[in-house]
């Protein structure tokens, strides 16, 4: 007993000069408990005299300590939203190293958290940081802090109270890094899955302010779900009809915002007003009608809003996959029509030290995994379900490195389209840059399974396809601009290899073909039928398939790096390809407008008596014979005539009419000009 007394008397001191915050006898009790079990533990392994023996450095390194948190509320928190609310979360660190990040509270200055975690220590020198950052959908505002403190049983911190409690555990009791991690992602896995999907259809706009120019659009918000309907022109009651969708989540926002605004431009925006609709106050399962008032009186809004349940979200360890039972995987193939199984091995290799997690994205969802600390090869072994609206949907997969305080650092990417998941097969996919043009550093492994209705899907597929939510503003690429173009370019090609085609089989290039094709129109005008569009197109899709089949299908691939000098070239070339494609679609377009209007009369009284004589010739000549006669005239001009000079006479006629920016700078003038003369002349 006094040697035990002694032991107990100096672990006490020990204990007191490393945690002066804690009282004396809750440090008194916490280490004569302690003495006891190292007692104990060292009679079952040996001698009371090899136990004493022991340097105080080996019993300081075999004591570990469990760090009790209990985060409680806040009070008076800055503002850091413009709508004069903030909507915080508090991040734990120790040593740099994020313990705990907890809900994020939406619009609120007093929130209350009562959210408790654990975990381990070994060294009581290290020091906690306590963070507190608004919810942002870019970057998060930092609103304070506590660098150090002392720990007490009961404390009151100047952002938030806090409950802290220090306990010893013994060796036994230890738990693994691993399951530290898996205790860390269970707080994360339940601030990631809905239970709800709350269905939102904007209807239309009423008595809105309508005098100057600009467009309307709505934005809605619901958390950090934002939704940016498109632009219509400025009216009293415009139309959209537009519907989509919002994840709701257990324990986050219930009250959905509702905004008008103007465009002018692409920098000049104006609020109209906004208002707000309480989904507690909503019926599940049925659609509700709602015409709300702008808070400032500048109109209505018009919307339908429906609530129902989701229970096909679920993260969950490797060793119990939710879709391995025979029943579950029943369940919720009669109950979804499409459902995903994400398994994220892991395995994802970078340049230096880092600190990664993987977000998958399909559509607007999205979860996310745990941090791993310091490590190049991270292993997750996680498994994440997803209910799938669209079988055409991506499966987006990014890499981060969490980066402390500031916006995690981009590492890898992977998109993976749903149609191309051979289910149970593991594949390695090789990281790419963000804009999945060029290879990035590392790769990850995964584990794909789809379970889906092929009747449910394909029926999908005819219905408006789900909009991403709101984005920034697009903004100028010189790389995009010149990949739109050499698209543009590639598809012109195509039609005009498909022209050329058609064209040298009435110029009779090749004998065989333009016989063989002549027969087909003769045969296919006589005796067509409507049933024979649908089957020309049956042909080519199977030709085309065939083509692919055998690998004599041409595939597009991407142009290679070029030198500066190339670059500024491309881009000359570029902007002057686009100058010319604009003016020919302005000039084609203006010349059959000025064709009506009478912009030139001669050429406007020779089309008027063109299409009477059009209109007599088809009211009495079925079509079917007109055709044939354009054929037969076709396939033989070649034959009566071989020098003759190709031509379409409808484009021909185009050309000689004049274009506005034509009209304006020649016909205006002579206009003006013959005026003047007759004024001198009289």
């Amino acid at each position: 007993k006094r040697r035990l007394n002694c032991y107990a008397t100096l672990e006490k001191k020990k204990t007191l000069s490393m945690m002066g915050c804690l009282s004396i006898y809750f440090v008194s009790l916490i280490c004569s408990s302690v003495s006891i079990i190292y007692v104990l533990q060292q009679f079952e392994m040996g001698s009371p005299t090899e136990m004493l023996s022991v340097s105080d450095s080996t019993r300081e390194s075999q004591r570990s300590y469990l760090l009790s948190i209990n985060l409680k509320e806040g009070r008076n928190l800055v503002i850091r939203d413009r709508c004069g609310t903030s909507d915080p979360y508090v991040k734990f660190k120790l040593d740099g190293k994020t313990l705990y990040k907890s809900k994020v509270v939406y619009k609120n200055l007093n929130p209350t958290w009562n959210e408790s975690f654990s975990f381990p220590v070994r060294d009581l020198d290290q020091r906690l940081y306590i963070k507190v950052y608004d919810r942002d959908l870019t970057m998060d505002d930092f609103m304070g802090s506590m660098t150090h403190f002392k720990i007490s049983g009961d404390m009151t911190w100047y952002l938030n109270r806090l409950s802290i409690e220090l306990t010893v555990l013994s060796s036994s009791s230890l738990q693994s890094p691993l399951a530290q991690g898996g205790r860390l992602s269970e707080s994360l896995r339940k601030s990631q899955l809905w239970s709800g999907v709350v269905g939102v259809t904007l209807v239309e706009g009423q008595d809105l302010p309508e005098d100057g120019p600009g467009e309307l659009f709505v934005r809605f918000r619901l958390g950090e779900q934002r939704y940016k309907s498109r632009n219509q022109p400025k009216k009293a009651n415009p139309q959209w009809r537009e519907r989509f969708d919002f994840n709701r989540f257990p324990e986050g926002p219930g009250v959905l915002e509702i905004e008008v605004w103007n465009k002018e431009g692409r920098k000049y925006e104006e609020c109209y007003g906004m208002c707000e609709v309480d989904l507690s106050s909503v019926l599940p399962n049925q659609s509700q009608l709602f015409t709300r008032v702008l808070k400032e009186g500048k109109g209505r809004v018009v919307f339908l809003i429906a609530l129902s349940t989701c229970s096909g979200v679920s993260i969950s360890d490797m060793c119990a996959p939710p879709l391995e039972e025979p029943q579950e995987r029943e369940k919720t193939l009669e109950k979804y029509t499409l459902t995903l199984a994400v398994c994220v091995v892991g395995w994802v290799s970078v340049a230096g030290k880092s600190d990664p997690f993987c977000v998958l994205e399909l559509g607007n969802d999205r979860l996310q995994t745990h941090t791993i600390y310091k490590t190049l090869n991270p292993n997750w072994n996680k498994v994440f379900t997803f209910p799938v609206k669209d079988i055409h949907d991506i499966l987006d997969l990014t890499i981060f490195d969490e980066d402390g305080d500031k916006a995690p650092d981009f590492l890898g990417k992977v998109a993976i389209p749903l149609l191309s998941i051979h289910n149970g097969q593991p594949i390695c996919c090789p990281l790419k840059k963000e804009d999945l043009g060029c290879l990035s550093k590392g790769s990850i492994s995964l584990e794909l399974e789809l379970v889906f209705n092929p009747v449910r899907a394909a029926i999908r597929t005819f219905k408006p396809k789900e909009k991403k939510f709101m984005e920034d503003n697009p903004k100028f690429s010189k790389k995009m601009l010149a990949r739109n173009v050499y698209r543009v370019r590639n598809l012109y090609r195509a039609v005009q290899s498909t022209f050329q085609y058609i064209n040298s089989c009435f110029q009779w290039e090749r004998f065989q073909r333009s016989l063989i094709a002549f027969l087909i129109f003769l045969l296919a005008v006589w005796h067509w039928e409507f049933y024979m569009l649908p089957l020309c197109l049956v042909l080519l899709i199977t030709w085309n398939y065939l083509q692919i089949a055998s690998g004599r299908a041409n595939q597009d691939l991407e142009s290679e790096k070029r030198g500066l000098m190339e670059k500024i070239h491309m881009v000359q070339e570029t902007v002057i390809t686009v100058q010319n494609l604009l003016e020919e679609i302005a000039c084609f377009g203006e010349r059959i407008k000025n064709t009506f209007n009478w912009s030139v009369p001669f050429l406007s009284n020779l089309a008027f008596l063109i299409l009477v004589t059009v209109t007599v010739v088809t009211y009495f000549i079925p079509v079917r014979y007109i055709l044939l006669v354009w054929g037969i005239n076709q396939f033989t001009k070649k034959l009566r005539a071989p020098y003759a000079i190709d031509n379409n006479e409808v484009f021909d006629f185009l050309r000689r009419v004049p274009s506005d920016v034509h009209k304006v700078r020649v016909y205006r003038r002579l206009k003006g000009n013959s005026t003047t003369f007759q004024q001198i002349t009289q």
